[in-house]
């Protein structure tokens, strides 16, 4: 199919160091149908293994889409070779859920050390115990109680969520630092690797616009304005939630639970499409 598109397609994305493809093996395939002599390329320059994420990303994004079988391998090995990663981290990089990034490290017992800190998706470094980050952020608010979320957070090392949660705590006149948060300090830690919404759901967008099989058939573009006018990023939902009638929360919100109930069915409806056998 790809052989037969005479507009002109993206370059393909090869590891510099080793000359392998690391996006667009099927358009180098179709290049090569068409008798081409030359394809366009745009060379990456990393790791072996930074190659791999780039190329489960990839296919992630638009193409022919990895099963969850595949998924999940490609989890297992970015797991085993950068074992500090956050599972939110992880997840965004496979395409897989956090919670299922952390069974899948709970079922392997990595032997990793002690690991004490895991990088989020934001690439910042996190401790698994934030109770310092936590102490530090309450002297940061008291003694400057004008600054802002952002900048505790970037001064304390820990995620603006948990400034917000230690300032509700100072407030109330309770410890910054409870009972339950050192008993779940790793979890907590978890959740606060990563940004909640990063620019994982605008790149998938857009590595479907781009995508030939989508683009180039009229099914294709039907199916991309129905996921386009559905998709809900991260800004527009904070717009949209700062606009709803206090009388209307509740019916919005049973709303928007019923919408992710069928958006999770369909995910696992794909999934299970994916893995069984053609």
């Amino acid at each position: 199919m790809l052989a037969r598109i005479d507009e002109r397609l993206p370059p393909i994305i090869v590891h510099r160091a080793t000359m392998r493809v690391i996006d667009g093996t099927h358009r180098l395939g179709a290049a090569m149908l068409r008798g081409d002599e030359l394809i366009e390329v745009q060379f990456f320059d990393g790791t072996e293994q930074e190659a791999f994420v780039l190329a489960v990303k990839a296919n992630i994004a638009h193409g022919l889409p990895l099963s969850l079988a595949a998924r999940t391998r490609a989890a297992e090995r970015i797991m085993s070779s950068s074992p500090t990663w956050s599972d939110r981290a992880l997840a965004a990089a496979a395409g897989l859920g956090a919670r299922t990034v952390g069974h899948i490290r709970q079922r392997l017992q990595l032997d990793t050390g002690e690991i004490r800190a895991r990088t989020g998706r934001d690439g910042r470094l996190r401790p698994l115990d934030n109770a310092e980050g936590r102490l530090k952020a309450s002297a940061i608010i008291k003694e400057r109680p004008e600054a802002s979320l952002r900048e505790v957070a970037r001064e304390a090392g820990v995620s603006p969520s948990t400034v917000r949660d230690v300032r509700r705590r100072i407030e109330r006149g309770d410890d910054p630092v409870p009972d339950s948060r050192r008993r779940n300090a790793a979890k907590e830690a978890e959740t606060n690797g990563g940004m909640p919404e990063g620019p994982g759901l605008a790149s998938m967008l857009q590595g479907l616009q781009t995508d030939p099989s989508l683009r180039f058939t009229e099914t294709g573009r039907l199916l991309l304005r129905w996921i386009f006018s559905r998709a809900i990023r991260s800004e527009e939902r904070v717009d949209v939630a700062e606009k709803v009638p206090p009388h209307c929360t509740y019916i919005i919100a049973n709303v928007a639970r019923a919408c992710a109930d069928e958006w999770l069915r369909l995910a696992n409806e794909l999934e299970r499409r994916s893995i069984e056998p053609t």
